[in-house]
């Protein structure tokens, strides 16, 4: 497997330990999988088809982000004047 090395500030290395302990992994897993996902998007704008980006069932079913679901347009409902 290759090995890659990064530098990043104090300030963006901290924010990196708070994201990584809010959803229980190290920083190296937290990277890993921030590199995965953006190769996976990178992936299918080339081919035209978001693909689901493929995580675990229980990250899917309690995950509140839900970026295949098509958001429907608010209609503006207009009075009518007599």
């Amino acid at each position: 497997m290759p090995t890659i090395s990064i530098k990043v500030d104090n300030d963006i290395l901290k924010e990196l330990e708070r994201r990584a302990k809010k959803e229980y992994l190290t920083i190296k897993e937290l990277i890993e999988d921030i590199i995965r996902r953006s190769a996976i998007t990178s992936k299918a704008r080339k081919t035209g088809s978001i693909p689901k980006v493929q995580a675990g069932k229980f990250i899917e079913y309690f995950s509140r982000y839900q970026p295949y679901k098509r958001r429907k347009k608010k209609t503006l409902k207009t009075k009518k004047h007599k």
